[in-house]
């Protein structure tokens, strides 16, 4: 079944968990591509480069498919993973939680670990706004002026965001429409005549 919309979080968020002495700070930030996620991750170890471990966990893109959880020296599976599974209880993409923790002298154990980083990411989540989201199609339309004012009509009565405009010897427009309504709007354009329609991606 095709999906038509997503969630994910808002703006940034903050978490904290404490435990024996260890502290666990937990970010939570809106994502959409890794060089933003490697960017974050950076700028997280310089600001706090005394601390023991900075454990993090990642979606990206609508289908839910690419995703990563890294325990940064922890035991394996003690940190990633539970942060992840956050994320994906809450049904997320399009972000990237990191819980950085300043051990406390005091070893936790597995089940401890665990606890501390899903805590952690959990509390960063529930600080968050989370909102629905509607997949867009971003799509290119090349016309000749003899056709536009039948072109625009369409994309007026189907309430078409438009993205950007070029007027030269020929028409170009792209548009942004949600994922349900796409083949709807092309099918109105390709029977004007005249139009090639060019589906570029996924807009979101």
């Amino acid at each position: 079944m095709e999906q038509y919309s997503y969630k994910t979080i808002k703006n940034s968020s903050h978490g904290l968990f404490r435990d024996r002495g260890s502290k666990f700070l937990a970010f939570a930030f809106h994502v959409t591509t890794e060089a933003r996620i490697k960017n974050i991750l950076d700028d997280l170890r310089r600001e706090y480069h005394d601390a023991s471990h900075h454990c993090y966990a990642w979606i990206i893109g609508t289908n839910k498919y690419h995703f990563r959880a890294n325990d940064d020296g922890e035991p394996s599976g003690t940190a990633g993973r539970p942060v992840l599974g956050q994320i994906q209880k809450h049904d997320l993409t399009n972000i990237l939680i990191v819980v950085i923790r300043y051990f406390g002298g005091t070893l936790l154990g597995t089940g401890g670990l665990i606890n501390a980083y899903r805590s952690a990411a959990s509390d960063a989540l529930a600080n968050s706004e989370i909102i629905t989201k509607t997949i867009n199609e971003l799509i290119e339309l090349t016309f000749p002026y003899a056709v536009m004012n039948s072109v625009m009509k369409v994309l007026k009565e189907e309430q078409v965001e438009q993205v950007a405009q070029d007027f030269d010897t020929d028409c170009k427009i792209k548009v942004s429409i949600p994922v349900e309504r796409s083949e709807r709007l092309t099918g109105r354009l390709r029977s004007i005549g005249k139009v090639s329609v060019n589906k570029l991606s996924n807009n979101y």
